[in-house]
Parts: C-alpha cells; structure tokens; sequence
C-alpha cells in the first residue's frame, strides 16, 4: 500500500465514523496502521492482547484498545520529510488565558514551599478554530514534517480525534529487556546556538530521574541510567536520560510497569500522589488523553512501545484543542513558564497552520 492509499482509507474510515490510528516511531521509515472493523468499543486492563492502547492521564487501569483481532493492520513507506517553517505562527487573542495560568504556577509554587512536594506539572489547552480541517491536511503535518518524535494520528467515536508528535517514552518492552526515559526542562532551538540548561533545569530534570529510579526498584533489581544529554525535537530541546534494565520473568507484564511508572513525574510531579491531587483540584480542565500513554503492545517482531502522549491535540467539531505545559519546583518563575507553554503551541500550531 502506498502512502496515499493508506490516507484515504484514513478518511474513508473517519467519514464513516470508524476507530482508526497511523502511527511511525522516532526515525522509522514506515508509516503503521490500524483500521478497526466495526465502531465496538474494546477496552483492556491487561494489555495482553495484540493492538494499539490509547489511555488517559487519570488512568483508572483501563485503556481503550484497537485490537489487531479486529482491525486490518496496514503499513507504508514514509514520504520524504521536510521541516516546519522556522517562523512562529501568530493567532489572535495569542495571551488569553494568561492571568489564570500565572496564578495557577504561583500556587503550585506555594504549594511546593509549604510541603513536601518537589515538583508539579500545570498545563493548560487553547482551543483553535478551524476554517478548512481535512484529515489528509492533518496527515501530511503530521507525517511528511521532520520532528524527532513517535507520530500519530487516532480517531475513535468515544474520542474524537487525537493527534501529536511526542518526545517521550514511556516504555518499551520486549521479552524481558525495557526501556525507558527521564525527560524534562525545556528550550527553544534557534539555529544553531549553544544550548546551556540552567540549574533549574538541571535540578527539574533530576528530580523526574530519581523519581523512576525509585518507582522501578520493585520490578527490576538492574538499572542502568545514562548521564543527562539534551534531546532535540522539532524545535525544542529538553534534557534526557536514558534508563534500560532486565524484568524479573514474573514482572515481564506490560501493566505492572505501567502501575510503576505512569503518570511520570515529567508530566505529573513528585511525589506522585501530592502533584496529582493538586492537578486535579487547580487545573480548571479536564486533560483527558493528554499526558496519557498510547502505542502497540504485544507485537511479536517489537514488543510494546508505549509513548507519553504530549504535543498532542484534539480536534472536534473544527475546533482544535492544544494542551502545553510545565514542570514546576520551587525556582520556577511564572512569567517563564508562561513563556514555555507558548514556545510549545508552536509545535501544534505549525501543524494546524494550513488549516487555519
């Protein structure tokens, strides 16, 4: 099948209201498939069976699934790639909803300084009109542009559609080998300048690799975590690291990492329950899929590759959703992290900007 063909079955499937999702991972060549063969709704608390996994970021252990036994699995080659303008893309009323987010960082800082909570993660969605949305306009933003991350576009009636282009891994997962990563701190890419991470960053960074390193304790008794390095996608960077390790055969599961490990402290906090509880009581939205997971799992030739849903947006009714945000400790200045979500709707806006 050829890339074009798969798109149109793309909108053959999303003009007939039918749960679909192309994917490709971070500088693959293929563009994957899943067209499911009935508008059902499978869900799976297991994740034992063959399939694509979309889940929330209040996940409650079940996750909605296309799964393989009842879907046509497709794939194409990848078209040539090509960049984003480097130009910002500019819409009206660009700074609304401003005032609310500062108030909110300024209170999970208070909240950061008053207890034991080092970290948390605010966010915030801007909604976007669109005046002419079409999915094979969407896919070839999505597909066709050079960003360094797990791409994909998902549509389910329960759902709406989803799409991103996300930097981080959650897990992956094959036999008892996985993997997985510590992302956080953020800055825009321009040109080729030097990029040097402050010591809030730095600092940021830590706090979510030790918080990983202390959740997998229980599942693994080996761990290797390379020294941070910065990450570059599109155009932002971020401090990675990577953490690799061998399961004991008993906790070889794909749910009981995902128990030990979502929602991660880049996209929650530390401790996890604290940065949770604050999220849910201050954020004044409902973030649904975004800083959820999603991916294959039990795939024979790759195993389970699950990502961190983030650059992601939905789109509704010609409106498109786009969710950003930001990790906060206890040197975090509102003003900047105001700043950083607007560096981050780029990456979406530039996706949408046809479409506009």
């Amino acid at each position: 099948m050829t890339y074009h063909q798969l798109i149109e079955k793309a909108e053959d499937w999303y003009s007939k209201k039918m749960p679909f999702v192309l994917f490709s991972f971070p500088e693959g060549t293929k563009v994957y498939a899943y067209f499911q063969n009935s508008s059902k709704k499978h869900t799976t608390s297991s994740f034992e069976e063959y399939g694509f996994v979309m889940a929330p970021f209040d996940f409650d252990k079940t996750a909605l699934l296309l799964p393989a036994a009842d879907c046509v699995f497709e794939f194409a080659s990848m078209p040539e790639l090509s960049s984003h303008p480097e130009e910002d893309v500019n819409i009206p009323n660009s700074n609304r909803g401003k005032q609310l987010h500062l108030d909110l960082v300024d209170s999970a800082i208070k909240k950061i300084g008053s207890s034991e909570t080092k970290k948390i993660v605010v966010s915030r969605k801007k909604d976007i009109k669109l005046s002419n949305f079409k999915i094979n306009i969407l896919t070839d933003q999505i597909f066709t542009k050079n960003y360094n991350g797990f791409k994909y576009v998902w549509y389910h009636p329960e759902t709406a559609l989803w799409c991103g282009t996300t930097p981080e891994i959650l897990l992956k997962l094959k036999d008892s080998s996985f993997s997985t990563i510590s992302l956080a701190g953020t800055k825009k890419i321009q040109g080729d300048q030097y990029l040097k991470w402050t010591s809030k960053e730095i600092k940021e960074q830590a706090i979510v690799t030790d918080a990983i390193f202390e959740s997998l304790q229980n599942i693994t008794p080996v761990l290797k975590i390379s020294k941070p390095y910065t990450h570059r996608a599109g155009n932002l960077a971020h401090l990675r690291t990577d953490v690799t390790g061998v399961i004991r055969a008993k906790n070889a599961r794909v749910d009981k990492i995902v128990d030990a490990l979502h929602p991660t402290p880049a996209v929650c906090g530390a401790p996890f329950a604290d940065a949770k509880d604050f999220i849910l009581k201050n954020e004044t939205y409902n973030r649904e899929f975004y800083t959820g997971f999603l991916g294959n799992v039990q795939c024979d030739l790759l195993g389970s590759n699950l990502y961190v849903n983030l650059r992601s947006m939905k789109i509704k009714d010609n409106t498109a959703s786009i969710f950003v945000g930001g990790g906060i400790i206890g040197q975090s200045d509102p003003e900047q992290e105001w700043q950083e979500t607007q560096n981050k709707l780029q990456t979406m806006l530039k996706v949408v900007a046809p479409m506009l």
